[in-house]
């Protein structure tokens, strides 16, 4: 399925904004994603197993909290990062 990218995890996939990656769950996804990608999992998904506060994840629009949502081959899946500053 596509995995669209965020411009702070790019450095990850080679400046791509977009990248193909496959699992039944959301959960294998990041797992297939890592590898293809070492240490873009690290960025999103912190060290208990949850999703880091900063990061939110779509699929298909419809935003994903529970890593162990069911995917389909044609879902798109979309990684968002939250700006901070002051």
């Amino acid at each position: 399925m596509r995995v669209a990218i965020p411009s702070p995890l790019r450095s990850y996939t080679h400046g791509r904004d977009e990248v193909t990656a496959a699992g039944a769950t959301f959960a294998e996804l990041l797992d297939n994603l890592d590898y293809a990608c070492p240490g873009i999992r690290f960025r999103m998904i912190d060290e208990q197993g949850r999703i880091r506060r900063h990061i939110r994840f779509f699929v298909n629009r419809e935003q994903v909290a529970d890593l162990a949502r069911e995917l389909h081959a044609d879902d798109e899946v979309q990684i968002i990062c939250a700006l901070s500053g002051g």
